[in-house]
């Protein structure tokens, strides 16, 4: 509700123009009064003002007094907000312009408080969920020094202590060879970090770069896929469990029906039918064969025989059966493994990379040390694989394609883990995926 004025509003034009012409008049008065005594006019006014020059200097003062008061008090209140302080207000008591001016900036500070408060609860609120996540997140600055982790972070990084204003690569040294690796490759990826000789703590690593303050950022986030893999490892059983089951009886079924309905033939003396009978118990026998070898295969798994293996007639014999280039050079060092699963291992991997939409040019074998591990491998330049397609890859029977059985990667992890190495997955920059079968040297 608008104020109620209980005097005309005098503006700072009028009030000065009225104090302007009351001097005029009182330099005139001053001039006539000295005329008499002074032989010239000239000389009167010259002596008029004279005497009232100090009059003057004192009512600019005490009429301009209040405002630069007011014009000092704004400077003040300016620099508290640039200072991020808004608990300042103003008061000016007479009815003009500068009236005006002071309501204005009180209405900017109250904005300014409240939007400030806030934000600040907003940034409290924010703060509490990402400290309390269980992802592991830094934040780093172009110098690549950490401004920010959370409390995961720290606890998987540093044993709870701070990491702010430490060089990203001193954290990355002092933790786990498999996520130095992982973060050398660049990308999205997966990683896998050994608790005892039975376990492993299975990670997913996100990176992304932005924007603060015109400076470029890059978040980094670790997160701890092992439980979520459990509980999805557990409807993977189960899903596999019913597809076992509808396909025997799907094919027990049919079995059993043709068994009875060639005992009733026989027993009537129709004989001829019998070859056909016969013949479909035998498919669909085979059929089951074949359906519960496919899955024997991964379940049984034997033992690799160790041995050593040159590279060249190595890598030779993949080319003989699946298109891809080398990249790089191969190591003169014969690698030690079981050459019969590591085949066939990556022709798993080779015919994925072919399938995945690239170009038969871009998928590429690469064969590199890593300290005491030799790291075999296999790149593309297909459409890689999301976030949530990336953290099931490795689930066995976990598939995105269609009629595909999820068997492949599975048993590529089967391998390499069986010759006591791992597997790791991580999307390229600028498209693809790159999977890494690490075993030991």
């Amino acid at each position: 509700m608008p104020r109620r004025r209980l005097v005309p509003r005098l503006s700072l034009v009028a009030r000065h123009s009225v104090g302007g012409c009351l001097l005029v008049a009182a330099g005139a008065g001053a001039a006539l009064a000295l005329r008499p005594w002074l032989a010239s006019p000239w000389a009167a006014w010259g002596m008029a003002i004279l005497l009232l020059a100090p009059l003057c200097a004192w009512v600019a003062q005490r009429t301009l007094a209040p405002a630069l008061s007011l014009f000092r008090a704004l400077a003040g209140t300016v620099n508290s907000y640039r200072d991020g302080d808004f608990s300042f207000g103003l008061h000016w008591a007479r009815d003009d312009e500068l009236a005006d001016l002071v309501a204005a900036h009180n209405a900017l500070g109250a904005t300014l408080r409240e939007q400030r408060l806030g934000l600040a609860q907003r940034e409290l609120l924010l703060d509490t969920m990402v400290q309390n996540t269980p992802v592991a997140m830094l934040l780093c600055d172009p110098s690549r020094r950490v401004v920010y982790a959370n409390l995961a972070a720290r606890k998987l990084l540093n044993d709870g202590r701070r990491l702010e204003g430490m060089p990203l690569d001193a954290v990355f040294a002092a933790g786990p060879e498999a996520l130095r690796e992982a973060v050398a490759r660049g990308g999205d990826g997966l990683f896998a970090i050994g608790r005892d000789e039975d376990e492993e703590d299975t990670f997913h690593l996100a990176r992304r770069g932005f924007r603060l303050n015109g400076r470029v950022h890059e978040l980094i986030l670790l997160r701890h896929l092992t439980a979520e893999l459990r509980r999805q490892e557990v409807r993977t059983w189960k899903k596999v469990i019913r597809v076992i089951s509808h396909e025997l009886n799907n094919s027990l079924a049919p079995i059993a029906s043709l068994a009875h309905s060639g005992g009733a033939l026989l027993e009537r003396g129709r004989t001829e039918k019998l070859a056909e009978v016969f013949a479909t118990i035998e498919d669909r026998a085979r059929h089951l064969e074949g359906f519960i070898r496919g899955y024997a295969r991964f379940a049984k798994l034997p033992a690799p025989r160790l041995e050593p293996t040159p590279w060249p007639g190595f890598v030779e014999r993949l080319r003989s059966q699946i298109e891809f280039r080398i990249d790089g050079t191969l190591p003169g060092r014969p690698g030690r493994f079981d050459p019969a699963q590591m085949e066939q291992a990556l022709i798993n991997l080779l015919r994925n990379a072919h399938e995945s939409g690239s170009p038969a040019d871009a998928v590429s074998l690469g064969v590199r040390r890593l300290g005491e591990m030799v790291a075999i491998e296999v790149r593309d330049r297909g459409g890689g694989m999301s976030e949530a397609v990336l953290a099931n890859a490795l689930l066995p029977f976990y598939s995105t394609k269609r009629g595909g059985t999820g068997l492949g990667l599975a048993l590529v992890r089967e391998i390499a883990e069986a010759h006591g190495g791992r597997l790791s997955l991580s999307n390229r920059d600028g498209g693809g995926l790159a999977i890494a079968v690490l075993v030991p040297e």
